[in-house]
């Protein structure tokens, strides 16, 4: 990070940062308000173990896993803690993989991994995007420049295989404990060394990472918070032939599955992905809300109209991620929320993402990025003219409206723009899905019509 090799993330300035948001899952499952959430009984094991590990049974599982995400994430200042949920998205899309295809071995495999996982309560993030090189060709395409932009199997011995190639996006593997690899598209025959699942400790010898830099808090010209700073980064991680026992691997050259894996785990990660941008939309429509009232405009006609789009940003995207669970259906014995609901849910806050913060802007106005800044506020000689002349209604303080335009400005100028946009998969990802899932409604409501419309 940063042109430097990172001994320790823990005491690292800026990743440290990432250990402590992640680490609140920790915290969250022994205080009172969330333990009952956070964990859940297991008969087998006989024990209490993490909710995001236990295998749901029914849309009401589905929706106390979601409030979960909403109730850490809420706790974490609208960052998703990370330490578990996307790594049990994975081991579900495995589980469902292996469920129908009815390969004991791999059945017992990730069975014993859950219970290392129940047992331990270890943090595990997935990796599930491709570096890709050219993206019009294959992995296996010997027009690529090089093999290696896909993890594939390079060699297989009686203890295990061995793997190279990279992975991008991966949020939160360089201060996890495990990783989930599995495939990030579908795959022909060709391809079957790609058509790989795995899960390897985050020290495990030939893995590197490489970690985008971070702001990792508050700077001098912004009025400070007492509140911990939150964040995480994304890594490049480099398998350079990563060494994975046999134990530790749920798919090895099965290419006409690899979909199934890659299928499910975007259905999955996506009712998570609405779960953890709840809080930060409730945290933008207060914004809104506020920053209109520090205005004194909350009564300006075309101000209620935005304040209203942004109500029903949020409200439709809570309704939409709950219907989804309890419209639930099952894939290999495992129930996920509604792929068609899910997808339009994901599509609808990435879609809708740049017009929410557009009116918060507008609501703002140019003093959003034209105003002093803390260190103004601070001296004497200047203090006295910014108390006076940037306060809003009266009972405003200058105060206020500067503490939520620095808000204001963190949030909207950050990575979230294009995270929002493209985290969970493109906008033409769920348009595909949404597409291909409604197929037999469609064909229902044309049948629909055909019998109105009096055709055979």
């Amino acid at each position: 990070m940063y042109g430097e090799k990172v001994k320790d993330v823990t005491t690292h300035p800026a990743l440290k940062v990432c250990v402590d948001t992640m680490a609140l899952d920790y915290e969250c499952a022994e205080l009172p308000q969330f333990k009952d959430l956070a964990n859940v009984y297991d008969p087998e094991l006989k024990q209490e173990i993490s909710r995001y590990y236990y295998i749901p049974r029914n849309g009401e599982d589905l929706v106390k896993a979601t409030e979960l995400i909403i109730a850490t994430s809420t706790y974490a200042d609208g960052y998703i803690p990370l330490a578990k949920d996307i790594g049990a998205d994975a081991i579900n899309a495995i589980q469902i993989f292996a469920n129908i295809t009815g390969n004991k071995e791999y059945i017992d495999r990730v069975h014993n991994f859950r219970q290392y996982l129940m047992k331990e309560d270890v943090a595990i993030v997935s990796a599930v995007t491709d570096a890709k090189g050219d993206r019009l060709m294959r992995p296996s395409d010997p027009k690529q420049v090089h093999p290696d932009f896909y993890p594939r199997v390079v060699e297989k011995n009686a203890k295990g295989i061995v793997v190279r190639g990279a992975k991008m996006h991966i949020t939160g593997s360089a201060y996890s404990n495990e990783i989930f690899v599995i495939p990030g598209r579908a795959m022909t025959e060709a391809d079957k060394d790609y058509a790989v699942a795995f899960a390897v400790p985050c020290n495990a010898k030939g893995l590197k990472q490489i970690c985008r830099p971070i702001k990792s808090g508050i700077g001098s010209m912004e009025f400070p918070v007492d509140r911990p700073w939150r964040m995480h980064t994304d890594q490049l991680i480099i398998f350079d032939d990563v060494f994975v026992p046999w134990e530790r691997v749920f798919m090895c050259g099965e290419w006409k599955q690899a979909f199934l894996i890659a299928h499910n785990f975007s259905l999955l990660h996506r009712r998570t992905g609405c779960a953890y941008r709840i809080p930060m939309s409730e945290l933008f429509v207060g914004m809104a809300f506020a920053i209109a009232e520090y205005n004194g405009v909350t009564e300006v006609p075309h101000i209620r109209e935005k304040l209203t789009e942004a109500a029903m940003y949020l409200q439709t995207l809570k309704s939409l991620i709950r219907a989804s669970c309890l419209d639930f259906v099952m894939h290999g014995g495992m129930p996920v929320p509604n792929p068609v609901t899910t997808n339009i849910a994901k599509y609808h806050f990435a879609d809708k993402y740049h017009s929410l913060v557009k009116l918060i802007q507008d609501i703002s106005g140019g003093s959003l990025i034209t105003k002093p800044t803390y260190l103004d506020w601070q001296n004497p000689e200047t203090h006295g003219f910014m108390d006076k002349y940037v306060s809003g209604m009266a009972g405003t303080a200058a105060e206020a409206r500067l503490r939520m335009f620095d808000l204001i400005r963190r949030q909207l100028a950050s990575e979230y723009e294009v995270m929002v946009l493209h985290g969970e998969g493109s906008l033409m990802a769920q348009r595909m899905m949404i597409l291909a899932e409604a197929r037999e409604e469609l064909k229902r409501c044309k049948k629909i019509a055909d019998d109105m419309a009096g055709i055979k």
